[in-house]
């Protein structure tokens, strides 16, 4: 398998106002948003030090019609989509997008875990040459969390999926335990099952590394997002935050210092 079968590799936010959400990661994140110029297509790109991080596009109007809500989007890497796309039938997931290609990026199905936490599939055509950065550099992703239906299930589905490696396990008390997981021997995420109190279904949270967490959690509140929870302290000395965005989309900010 390749290095990037099992790594997430492209963060993508559907949202309702795509220009006000652009503006306000911009200034939360720290990040510089442009459009991509892909030949007939609304989409722009979130970068940091002119590295691509994410993507931002309208709903779907099919997606609107079914009541799908803002939402930020996951794609993990695999060699083959279309033969990890059947494998996610086979282990009991759900394949929502079936297999298709962008055109001069790659091929990608948009599926979901046997829970119904929702992801995508992806696999680059190798004309990306972009250059990698640390993954808790400030802009970049630098955690992966899933509100998961059963950790006890969903977590050998992703093992067997991805090759995820189980990692130390954080007891949490009450609300069971919080499991570290690994790709290519580096933490890359946890999950752990969805507390009931949390009103939404399995989902995926993505973390965002910034500067300092007090400041942007001052930008986001002034530009209309909302703090649903923290912040906190994390073990590793790290600072979190869970929030949603003036559109409604959940988003999370990491930081080493407040």
């Amino acid at each position: 398998m390749s290095d990037k079968h099992g790594a997430f590799v492209w963060y993508e936010l559907m949202t309702t106002d795509t220009t006000a959400a652009a503006a306000f990661y911009d200034d939360v994140v720290g990040w510089t948003s442009a459009d991509s110029g892909m030949p007939g297509a609304n989409y722009t790109l979130f970068k940091t030090d002119g590295v691509r991080i994410a993507g931002l596009m309208t709903i779907p109007d099919n997606a609107l019609k079914m009541g799908i809500p803002p939402a930020w989007l996951g794609y993990v890497g695999v060699d083959d989509v279309d033969a990890a796309a059947g494998k996610i039938g086979e282990l009991g997931g759900t394949v929502h997008r079936q297999p298709e290609d962008i055109p001069g990026i790659g091929r990608f199905a948009v599926v979901a875990d046997p829970h119904g936490a929702v992801f995508a599939l992806f696999k680059g055509d190798g004309s990306d040459d972009m250059p990698e950065i640390a993954q808790n550099a400030n802009g970049n992703i630098g955690w992966h969390e899933l509100m998961a239906g059963d950790l006890a299930t969903d977590l050998p589905f992703y093992q067997e999926m991805f090759g995820w490696k189980k990692d130390e396990g954080i007891d949490m008390g009450e609300m069971g335990t919080y499991q570290l997981f690994a790709h290519n021997g580096a933490q890359i995420g946890g999950m752990m099952t969805k507390p009931a109190a949390i009103p939404a279904p399995p989902y995926w949270g993505f973390y965002f590394n910034v500067e300092a967490l007090d400041a942007s959690i001052a930008r986001a509140t002034a530009k209309g997002g909302k703090v649903v929870n923290g912040p906190m302290e994390v073990p590793g000395g790290a600072w979190v935050v869970n929030c949603v965005d003036p559109q409604g989309a959940y988003f999370n900010l990491v930081s080493m210092k407040r």
